[in-house]
């Protein structure tokens, strides 16, 4: 294997490396209230798109099932409960 072909197997590890390196070198940058504002980007864009990339992994034979599920689930409980008040 050679040294390009195993950079390109270990991109993840390579990136997280460089990724900290740099913020070892310059702190400044992720500061609260610094050029990546992590308050709104960690908090809102980073969640948000850790949960959407984990939705577009999913099979869609699982993700229409288990949306039917959820759907009629909730559709059921939230008709019982008015029923009650």
């Amino acid at each position: 294997m050679g040294l390009l072909e195993r950079l390109r197997k270990e991109w993840f590890i390579l990136g997280i490396v460089l990724v900290i390196a740099v913020a070892r070198l310059e702190p400044g940058v992720g500061v609260k209230g610094g050029p990546l504002k992590p308050e709104i980007t960690i908090t809102y864009i980073a969640v948000s798109a850790i949960f959407f990339n984990s939705g577009l992994s999913l099979k869609t034979e699982l993700a229409d099932s288990g949306l039917h599920a959820t759907s009629s689930v909730f559709c059921c409980n939230f008709d019982q409960s008015c029923w009650w008040e």
